[in-house]
């Protein structure tokens, strides 16, 4: 495998118009990419985008030896699409390598092949997700499960080097969430393993649930099935993009000329504006006037299993001068469905009302510390003026206190004074 020297060109004009330092991790600052994908996404414009930001494609290629694939060559040259300029990602197999070899791999073959690899954790994890994410889809479409699902066109080594080679670039960004903008969904018919199907592929529907997507929009196929698993494995579904600090632009081309737009995926680089991450979440709603209050205990206990991130209650004078009670749920938008599923089979409710919310969240992180009554998990989150904020995990203390026959709050005030000595 190599790389073309117009790759080395292509990368030596970026650097020219002035690098990013990308091991910049300031306190309180999350790093974003976000995907305006006004003609779509696939695996190879993805990568484009990701090496017309800066990523090194040398290293690239470097990390990507690691993996039981030959036969093939890099390419990446600039490329002008409407007057602007973007970065073609090309895998080039050798004359000697037949047309359709190597094609079809299982899920096991391609998740063993990855795992054997010497990619950094980050970026097997990336991948890893990515292909999951494409075998789970594939195998309710075709009825398979997911360890039989063999990937016909997605088995091609071009299909793993772009799926791979975008968990490289957004680990070399220090990329922590991915956004993307509403996906339009294209027109038509392509042609498949199994013949003729209708456009958006049948697994490219499956991946793209929750996601805000145009059907329709576009002629041919605007998003394709690795482009998808990219998305639906990596970005945060919702159109709510949190306000960020653009650091750097740049644009994978794509291989077709459309004539009603750019072919080009437009990748944005930044960091959050405010010293808060945020994310968008939904609320769930309803009230309630004739149920028997002991219900709720199990009521809660089920939305918690079901992924809630928080349930409460609070008294309400309702019609008829009745009192009852206002549940609320937040949740990820994906667990919507699920979760008001089970505020009606469990409650005398009749309709769930929801909406959507965002929310700022301090950037944190869980570390253990040692304590004379054993190890005790704590939440350690960073506040906007640096301060550092402690917070003992409520059920580990509460099994030590019982173990050892103490008050609880001595299990407290041992794990803070042990995580104040980490600061």
């Amino acid at each position: 495998m190599r790389v073309t020297r117009h790759t080395i060109r292509f990368r030596a004009r970026l650097q020219d118009r002035g690098g990013l330092d990308y091991a910049d991790h300031r306190l309180n600052s999350m790093r974003l990419l976000y995907f305006d994908a006004f003609s779509g996404i696939s695996g190879d414009m993805a990568v484009g985008a990701l090496l017309a930001l800066g990523v090194d494609v040398a290293r690239m290629e470097d990390e990507l030896r690691s993996l039981p694939l030959h036969g093939y060559r890099l390419r990446a040259t600039e490329r002008r699409v409407h007057g602007i300029c973007g970065c073609r990602f090309e895998v080039e197999a050798d004359e000697e390598v037949p047309a359709g070899s190597h094609n079809h791999r299982a899920f096991r073959d391609v998740r063993t092949m990855i795992e054997g690899g010497a990619l950094r954790p980050a970026v097997k994890e990336k991948a890893l997700a990515i292909f999951a994410r494409l075998a789970e889809a594939e195998s309710r479409v075709h009825g398979v499960a997911v360890d039989d699902i063999t990937f016909h066109e997605i088995g091609a080594v071009d299909s793993i080097i772009d799926i791979v080679g975008t968990a490289i670039g957004l680990v070399e960004l220090g990329v922590e969430r991915v956004y993307v903008s509403a996906l339009p969904l294209g027109s038509g018919t392509v042609g498949s393993q199994h013949g003729a199907i209708p456009i958006p592929a049948p697994a490219t529907v499956e991946l793209l649930k929750q996601f805000p997507v145009r059907f329709g929009d576009g002629t041919g196929e605007m998003v394709t099935p690795t482009g998808a698993a990219i998305v639906a494995a990596l970005a945060t579904p919702g159109e709510i993009v949190p306000t960020m600090r653009v650091e750097a632009v740049g644009y994978g081309a794509g291989t077709r000329t459309l004539t009603d737009r750019p072919n080009l995926l437009r990748a944005l680089l930044g960091r959050t504006a405010s010293p808060c991450a945020s994310d968008e979440m939904v609320v769930l709603e309803t009230n309630i006037d004739d149920s028997n209050p002991e219900i709720y205990d199990f009521v809660m206990d089920q939305l918690f299993a079901a992924g809630a991130r928080d349930v409460w209650l609070a008294p309400v004078q309702m019609k008829k001068n009745r009192p009852g009670t206002l549940l609320r749920v937040l949740a990820e938008p994906v667990s919507r469905d699920v979760l008001a599923g089970i505020i009606l089979r469990e409650t005398s409710a009749l309709g769930v009302r929801f909406f959507a919310v965002q929310r700022l969240i301090l950037p944190r992180e869980q570390v253990t510390v040692d304590t004379e009554f054993g190890p005790v998990p704590v939440k350690r989150s960073y506040a906007p003026d640096g301060s550092v904020n402690l917070a003992p995990e409520y059920e580990a203390c509460r099994r030590l206190a019982h173990e050892r026959d103490v008050p609880l709050k001595a299990i407290y005030q041992a794990a803070l004074a042990a995580a104040r000595q980490l600061r």
